[in-house]
């Protein structure tokens, strides 16, 4: 892991939603997770688990990513500027909803190991929230904002889990992930959209860390985790697949924050792409 220091830490806004926020930690038994790894994960905000994926299974889901990933390249060919919301032809591409056109990556979201770092970081019972694959291309290299994943969506609880799994190697220099240790324990942020790299909660940050993490690994962080992907100067497209969970039960918030509280409630259940992965601890 490569520490970095970045001149100044402007003040960070609590979202206006968020107003009684705790952290909470966890106490244990873990059924994969090190007492110090938790420790450090509730300090910190963020794990690297370097072999988590197997080679065979990695090899075998990339490929099918591969072939997703090319037909949204292909619809951003077809826009007049390359664009659609944040994604842009030639700098980085969002595929999402992949477990629901997939059995394959349906069964990798899953796989014994990721569910097991759940039990360890969320809970017992357990839903799959969120699926994207995120290309960063070379040919536009720019790094993306500090955000927190509950910025863009908020969700209750605020605190669920992104597993950021790397399809090949992840680096500084092609764009691994950034984090800010400790700001999780806030709750959300205050999010400003800058337009066209997307929300943002600040500008830079003190004692960021880089998590570069092999193919295979995976860089597990909170949804209040503030981070950033750096740009990518290398002559190759770096490639992630992100599982997000959340405890069963959780809900998204609706409405605008400028204007006051939630005007409603969605629980995260869409058919197909927001289904159990543990009750009571056991796979589902």
């Amino acid at each position: 892991m490569i520490s970095i220091e970045i001149d100044t830490t402007p003040p960070a806004i609590r979202h206006p939603w968020n107003r009684d926020f705790v952290w909470i930690d966890r106490t244990g038994p873990f059924r994969r997770l090190t007492n110090s790894q938790v420790a450090d994960f509730d300090e910190r905000g963020f794990l690297v688990l370097p072999e988590m994926i197997d080679a065979d299974v990695l090899r075998a889901a990339r490929s099918e990513i591969d072939e997703f990933e090319s037909e949204m390249d292909a619809l951003l060919e077809t826009q007049a500027d390359g664009r659609i919301a944040i994604a842009e032809k030639g700098a980085i591409t969002f595929t999402t909803h992949l477990v629901a056109r997939s059995e394959r990556l349906a069964a990798l979201s899953r796989r014994r190991g990721l569910l097991d770092v759940c039990a360890d970081l969320i809970g017992p019972d357990v839903d799959l929230y969120w699926d994207q694959a995120v290309y960063k291309k070379p040919q536009k290299p720019r790094r993306f904002p500090w955000h927190q994943d509950n910025g863009y969506t908020y969700v209750e609880p605020q605190q669920y889990l992104t597993c950021w799994l790397a399809l090949n190697d992840a680096s500084v220099a092609n764009g691994c992930p950034w984090v800010v240790p400790g700001m999780h324990r806030f709750g959300t942020l205050s999010h400003t959209y800058i337009d066209p790299l997307g929300y943002e909660c600040f500008t830079d940050a003190a004692d960021a860390a880089a998590a570069e993490v092999p193919a295979g690994g995976v860089v597990v962080f909170s949804s209040l985790t503030p981070h950033l992907t750096g740009p990518n100067t290398t002559r190759d497209v770096r490639k992630a697949y992100i599982l997000q969970y959340a405890p069963a039960g959780a809900q998204i918030l609706l409405g605008d924050p400028a204007a006051g509280p939630p005007t409603n409630r969605a629980p995260a259940t869409a058919p197909g792409r927001q289904y159990p992965v543990l009750r009571a601890g056991r796979p589902v």
